[in-house]
């Protein structure tokens, strides 16, 4: 399996790695088909994720995508972090096999669910309308 050389440096030096004790909002989104899990931590001032960290047991597409992601959504709005997509994600590491996009949608969930959490501590409910997301079931580790 060919990974790009952004893969290979967001998983041998992934960025934002770790959580917060005091996090506004956590997200923890995982495919019991693969094993992956992604945990997102995220802090928000004015409507602006402020601070993001994120904790993968994974492979190394999963870690890359979650540390691809966390500087793709830092100084973001929700809105605008609400509107990353996986292809995004995956594009931005100059694309990702076919059998490793699985990871790309975690990441965009584990923000979905980080985004969510956090305004239903601050709002008392959560995202409306929640993004469907297809897992394929098929792919390698």
């Amino acid at each position: 399996m060919q990974y790009s050389a952004k893969v290979m440096d967001h998983f041998a030096n992934p960025r934002n790695v770790g959580e917060f004790n005091d996090a506004d909002g956590v997200g923890e989104v995982g495919n019991p088909a693969c094993g992956d899990i992604m945990r997102m931590s995220i802090k928000v001032k004015d409507n602006v994720i402020v601070d993001v960290k994120f904790k993968t047991f994974g492979c190394g597409a999963a870690i890359a995508t979650s540390s691809i992601s966390t500087e793709m959504i830092k100084g973001k709005t929700l809105d605008e972090a609400l509107q990353l997509t996986n292809k995004a994600v995956a594009e931005a590491l100059d694309g990702l096999p076919p059998a490793k996009m699985h990871c790309s949608v975690l990441a965009e969930e584990a923000i979905e669910a980080a985004i969510d959490d956090y305004l239903k501590k601050t709002t008392g409910k959560g995202l409306e309308n929640k993004k469907q997301h297809a897992h394929d079931e098929h792919h390698e580790h």
